[in-house]
């Protein structure tokens, strides 16, 4: 891409108000130091810090090309590509390079962010960005400033200052959830830390304890059911307990105790390879970010939360020999949660070892609002979907929130020595069709065989008189449906048996095949798979089964199993994950 060269205030800049506070802000005595030697708990990325450094800005599913650039010359081509520069997240992957260049580049942004931004210009000022980018200035601290002159050092510690008190004046201003919990958590960080800033401590020690407390509930789920959004949730109360216990202060009651509530919960949400689901916007999350919170929390597994037991923020996990699968068995969030709620209701995943094999597309807001739209629609997830109507729908005049939410009806669960199983229904279609989608799911003590079935049916005589008026008006060719199983871009799939089967092989060497018991058509079509990081979306290909309800009751019957010559234990030492996808 061409050279870009501009300012970067042109996205959500900010105002006279927010300048006048950074301006109060800035006002009183500069902290000297800090109290102790701070220690880098964010890992970034070796291969994304030598991009940074050869000029590949990729950041939001953009990639500018600007060798010799200085970060701040470049012109984001979007709000989410201003707002990652600003968040400098960017700085975990200086300091995974960690050589000359890698520190020259880390400290002369900084520097330059300072002059450009420091006194309250810019998008960079929203609390939850103020609160993410201390974090980083204090975890990088001495790759910051190790060969620093006095007027950079100066300039470092004022505008960190200024930022910890911004902080602590208007840190409600963050909306509740991750953007709170990112202003907060930078405070108590900064507090902790900057000689001078000890008062700030306790006020935001105790803010963080009732967030936690009213964000998290019961289950261990916050309100988005997003699990990668849990996961920086979970990571965030972690390093402030760690920073806490470290500096000999007490963590709250209830600041543990959502930690121990969401732990239990990642658990149940994260797949045979180490990735979380992708659900409601959320990605599978960095490579070991999950093991690392669940390590560093130091909370042994005590329940099996979503496998036989309660659903895990609304999820249901069925596991056995090398295989997982995670269902989607709650309606999608609505109100202020619901901005990235995806109709997914009994959508699934399925993981096989290290290899995911069946998936939902993910997430489309990387690339653009036509991709985010699509993404969060039924046909983008692996289930039954009316063609054309989504399980779960906008409303008039709605904007991004799912207003008509699908509810799930039945949810129970058995698990016996032959393997587990879930039933799980909702209405989704009873308002426009008649109809609930009911889904079985079983799944063999060894791991090896899936059986699942697909029904729709009229359950009651309001919904069977919708059902038929709906039928007369398709000429009683019956409601058009298609089941849909979209497959990981590393498969290789393919139709066999005269069209009767699916074959999907994994680099691993295990092979599935995907076969049905039906009057439905089976296909093989090109899919998407929507992964933040990525250029474009990856061509991958989907399983379909298709036709048309007609009856009051249809049901389809499908299983997916590993083939007969696939051993019972395979090496999969091949570590080809591209560090930087593009």
């Amino acid at each position: 891409m061409a050279k870009q060269r501009a300012t970067q205030g042109g996205f959500g800049a900010s105002g006279l108000r927010v300048r006048f506070a950074v301006w109060q802000a800035a006002r009183g005595p500069v902290a000297q130091g800090f109290t102790s030697s701070p220690e880098p708990r964010s890992i970034g990325l070796f291969a994304k810090g030598r991009q940074l450094v050869a000029g590949n800005f990729l950041f939001a599913g953009h990639l500018v090309e600007a060798p010799g650039a200085g970060l701040w010359d470049i012109t984001p081509p979007d709000a989410d590509f201003a707002t990652e520069l600003q968040g400098f997240a960017w700085l975990d992957d200086l300091a995974a390079l960690g050589d000359a260049s890698a520190r020259a580049r880390a400290q002369g942004w900084t520097q330059d962010w300072i002059a450009r931004f420091g006194a309250g210009k810019g998008p960079g000022w929203t609390p939850d960005l103020t609160g993410r980018r201390v974090i980083r200035w204090i975890h990088h601290a001495l790759f910051l400033l190790n060969g620093a002159d006095n007027a950079a050092t100066h300039a470092y510690y004022r505008v960190l200052t200024t930022q910890t008190r911004y902080l602590s004046r208007h840190w409600a201003r963050a909306a509740p959830g991750l953007p709170r919990f990112e202003a907060l958590t930078g405070l108590v960080y900064a507090g902790l830390s900057l000689i001078g800033m000890e008062t700030l401590v306790a006020p935001a020690v105790a803010a963080l304890a009732v967030e936690a407390k009213a964000e998290i509930d019961a289950w261990g789920g916050i309100a988005t059911r997003n699990p990668e959004e849990l996961l920086e949730v979970f990571t965030l109360l972690n390093w402030a307990a760690q920073a806490l216990t470290e500096a000999g202060h007490t963590v709250p009651g209830d600041h543990l105790d959502a930690i121990e509530r969401i732990a239990p919960t990642l658990r149940a949400l994260r797949h045979a390879d180490g990735g979380l689901a992708r659900f409601h916007g959320g990605g599978k999350g960095a490579e070991g970010r999950l093991d690392q919170a669940l390590a560093s929390a130091g909370i042994r597994p005590h329940k099996a939360l979503g496998h036989g037991n309660a659903p895990a923020m609304g999820f249901v996990r069925l596991s056995a020999g090398r295989t997982s699968i995670i269902l989607d068995a709650a309606a999608p969030p609505g109100g202020r949660a619901g901005g990235s709620a995806h109709a997914s209701t009994l959508a699934m995943e399925v993981t096989s070892g290290r290899r995911p094999l069946v998936v939902n597309c993910g997430s489309g807001g990387p690339f653009g609002t036509e991709w985010r739209r699509a993404g969060r629609a039924t046909p983008s997830h692996s289930t039954l979907g009316i063609d054309g109507v989504s399980s779960s729908r906008f409303g008039a005049g709605s904007g991004d929130v799912l207003e008509e939410r699908a509810t799930v009806l039945t949810l129970r669960q058995q698990a016996t020595t032959e393997g587990a199983a879930v039933h799980a229904a909702h209405d989704g279609w009873a308002q426009t069709h008649g109809l609930t989608h009911a889904r079985d799911l079983a799944l063999s003590s060894d791991g090896r065989h899936i059986a699942g079935a697909d029904t729709l049916i009229s359950l009651n005589p309001q919904g069977k008189a919708r059902f038929e008026r709906v039928l007369a008006a398709t000429g009683l060719q019956g409601v058009p449906f298609s089941i849909r199983f979209h497959l990981h871009p590393d498969t290789d799939s393919t139709l066999d048996m005269g069209g009767n089967a699916v074959s999907v092989a994994l680099k691993s060497g295990e092979i599935w095949v995907f076969r049905h018991s039906s009057r439905a058509k089976l296909s093989l079509e090109p899919s998407v798979y929507l992964e933040r990081g990525r250029l474009k979306p990856r061509a991958t290909k989907q399983i379909v089964l298709s036709g048309h309800a007609a009856e009051i009751e249809t049901r389809i019957g499908w299983t997916l199993a590993k083939a007969q010559d696939t051993p019972l234990a395979i090496r999969d030492l091949d570590r080809d994950d591209t560090p930087v996808p593009l």
